[in-house]
């Protein structure tokens, strides 16, 4: 053959219709996908969370740390709390009782003050000079009589009186009234406090010293039922003057007083039925003027005061507490 027919291509035979060409190309890799703290999330978003997490870290340690420290200083608390009151339990009680008897006996006093800073008398009054009792017996040629023979002398007297003495003691030593009237006794007696009430009725006169019973709440109590006999003795003729040397002392007079007898502040005062004194010049001086007016002062002594004024002797009711080397003793610690 001459002319030879150009190469063609075989067609190729097949059940169905030919895909087209781009369809036969491979398929390209899927990228794969990386698990993190959350699918889907950007990569900012992991990075606070793992912040997040080690923040929380350091201060679960740091809470750790000051719990342990919190622990050692409660241990510590413990430990100081006990030193504390092995050692200043009873200065405290002390220092506690002195504070509140200084306040009672503050605010008692400013009150006293205004009292008399109400009742000076701008006018000077001319002095009157009374002649004493020797003075008149001699002028007179004879013993004293009058006026001055009525005034009140307990001392020697109460042998008179020992029958209603006794059944007030006795009275004492039942149940507390504690709905008395003022002025009547509201706490009952011990037999040893009534016995000694009893000794210094009738066989000291009502003039003389009895041992302390210990505390000042306790010589109060005898001050009160001493205060209640002589008031059904003698009624509103005499005021009673107590002698402390310390204004916490007086607060505890004032307190037991009040507590056992029923009063109530305006019962303290200068002008009132229980006068306060500090310094024993001063109860003199008011002794000196209630027996001018015809007036018995009752005076009774802390059992604080170590030494009694020779002036106040004189008087003929006066009751001082001797105290006991214990309380001697709590007297020099509270100081």
């Amino acid at each position: 053959m001459s002319d030879s027919a150009p190469d063609t291509p075989l067609p190729i035979h097949s059940d169905g219709p030919l895909e087209p060409q781009e369809n036969l190309a491979p398929a390209e890799p899927e990228p794969l996908i990386q698990a993190g703290p959350g699918s889907g999330d950007p990569p900012e978003a992991g990075a606070a969370a793992a912040l997040l997490q080690l923040v929380l870290g350091e201060l679960q340690q740091k809470r750790q740390v000051l719990e342990q420290e919190l622990a050692e200083l409660e241990v510590r608390r413990d430990q100081v709390q006990r030193e504390i009151q092995s050692s200043f339990a009873g200065q405290s009680d002390g220092i506690a009782r002195r504070v509140k008897g200084f306040q009672d006996y503050l605010v008692g006093a400013l009150q006293e003050l205004a009292v008399a800073a109400e009742q000076v008398e701008l006018v000077v009054q001319p002095m009157v000079v009374q002649p004493s009792p020797l003075d008149l017996e001699q002028a007179a040629g004879g013993p004293v009589s009058g006026a001055l023979a009525q005034a009140p002398a307990a001392a020697g007297l109460f042998s008179q009186d020992e029958p209603l003495i006794r059944q007030r003691l006795e009275q004492f030593l039942g149940q507390p009234d504690f709905y008395a009237d003022p002025w009547q006794l509201r706490r009952s007696l011990d037999a040893p406090t009534a016995g000694l009430l009893e000794n210094w009725f009738l066989f000291q006169g009502g003039r003389g010293a009895q041992p302390s019973t210990g505390s000042r709440n306790r010589n109060a109590l005898v001050g009160a039922a001493a205060i209640a006999i002589l008031g059904d003795l003698y009624g509103e003729r005499f005021q009673t003057l107590v002698l402390a040397g310390q204004p916490e002392r007086l607060g505890e007079w004032r307190r037991g007083l009040q507590d056992c007898l029923g009063l109530g502040r305006e019962d303290f005062g200068p002008n009132s039925g229980i006068v306060l004194f500090e310094r024993p010049d001063a109860l003199i001086e008011r002794a000196d003027r209630l027996e001018e007016r015809g007036e018995l002062p009752f005076i009774l002594v802390d059992a604080a005061e170590q030494v009694v004024d020779v002036a106040i002797l004189q008087f003929p009711l006066w009751l001082a507490f001797a105290p006991g080397p214990s309380e001697l003793a709590l007297e020099d610690d509270l100081l």
